[in-house]
This record gives C-alpha cells, structure tokens and sequence, in this order.
C-alpha cells in the first residue's frame, strides 16, 4: 500500500478520517504507523495528499487529511483484451490499472473457453476490490471503467468503432507478418489496444477488427503470455 485510499464515508468531518476496516490491519502489521506519523493518502476519485495520524489503537485510526494534489495522469489508452484465464486476467488488469489505463473491455473471442465465464474475478465486487489495490500501488486515486462483453462480434460490429473513432486502434497479434512499431506519436494521442486470447485472435476475428479500422501489430517475434503483453506493450507504446 503506498498511498491510503479513502472513500467519502471514511470522513467524519472535512478535514478527519476514521479507518476502521482491513486497512487498518496493513497500517499496522505492514507500516507500523504511530501517532504523529504522515501517510499518503487519496481521496477516491479525487485528490491525493498527507494524512496525519491523530489517534492509533487497535480499533481505528484518524488522520487529519491535507488533499491538494491531482493524482497521475492517466494513460490515453483503451484496453479491449479477449478473456484469458482468471488468474491471466487478474494479473493483467492489476498491471494495466497500475500504469494508468482507465477504461476496459474484458471480451469474448473464438478461443476463450466458455467456463471462463463463470469466474468470480469477474463479479463487480471483485473487480472493485482489484481495481482498489492497483490503485494503491501506483498512488493512485480514479477508479477505472471496467465492461465485460462476451459475444465479439456484436462488440466490434457495434461498440468499437464508437469507441475508436477519435483514436489509434491497434491489434497486438503475434503472428502479424513483420514486426512493425507503430508510431503512436505525441502522449495525449488515444490509442485502443486490443489484445487476444492465448493462441491468438483467428483469421475471421482479426479480418472483421481490421474491417473497423484497426491496424495489426506484431511487438517482435518472442510471444508472450496475456499477463506480459499488457504491461510489455503499454510501455512501448507510452
């Protein structure tokens, strides 16, 4: 945890907050805070600052909380990634939330396996919980947006274009005929990145996502697990 994320019912006035859940528990166990101690601290969906330990004991502790700074820049990226294994999934989205990205496709594609489905990495509360701690991680604050699709065609025929018209679509696909780096130019440009199943998009997913627009890329010729494509790529590409 390297910054404590609060949520508006935390407060118990402007300016004082009362942690008395699991938290709590890391604060000490793992930070071994003390009275007078400074945290970092964020409001969720807000500001980032300093909270001051007033009072720590094993049944709460209240900070008088400072927020004045934004949290990170987001990356302009939207990921749109075909449904691996729930722990590929689990893996790949901490790594994507870390490094910035705030909006998320999770979707179906020929090579997902249908029992996937019923995962509860997928429920929303699970999904809150996940976000929360990549947030924690990075010191950051906004939540992301996280959609799940299971039919592809549906997704790409009718969403997708919608969602990339103002920005760079890129397919990430291993078995692309050359490695070719695309040129994503300066930061605030958008990107849509798109990232297949293990194996690989087939030949009719890849043909109907060029259809709308995309551009297939190969990053180079080691292929790479879902859980290392994501931060792998996002880094080359911002």
């Amino acid at each position: 945890m390297n910054i404590v994320l609060l949520s508006e019912s935390d407060f118990i006035d402007e300016n004082r907050a009362v942690i008395t859940d699991s938290r709590l528990e890391h604060l000490h166990k793992v930070l071994n805070v003390k009275q007078g101690d400074t945290l970092k601290v964020g409001l969720v969906n807000g500001l980032t600052g300093i909270g001051t330990v007033e009072c720590f004991n094993d049944e709460k502790c209240s900070l008088t909380v400072d927020l004045n700074s934004p949290p990170p820049e987001a990356l302009p990226c939207t990921l749109v990634i075909a449904m691996p294994r729930p722990k590929t999934l689990k893996r790949s989205l901490e790594a994507a939330i870390a490094m910035g990205v705030k909006r998320i496709f999770i979707i179906g594609s020929y090579r997902v396996e249908k029992s996937y489905w019923s995962s509860p990495v997928l429920s929303e509360e699970y999904l809150h919980k996940l976000s929360m701690l990549a947030l924690e991680q990075a010191c950051d604050t906004v939540l992301p947006e996280i959609q799940i699709r299971k039919l592809f065609r549906p997704f790409v025929e009718d969403e997708l274009p919608l969602i990339s018209q103002d920005a760079k679509a890129i397919i990430a696909h291993p078995y692309a005929p050359s490695f070719s780096m695309p040129v994503v130019g300066e930061k605030k440009q958008k990107v849509v990145l798109v990232i297949g199943p293990e194996g690989g998009f087939i030949p009719f997913e890849i043909n109907l996502l060029e259809k709308q627009g995309c551009t297939t890329v190969s990053f180079g010729n080691r292929i790479l697990r879902v859980e290392q494509a994501v931060p792998a790529i996002l880094a080359k590409l911002f």
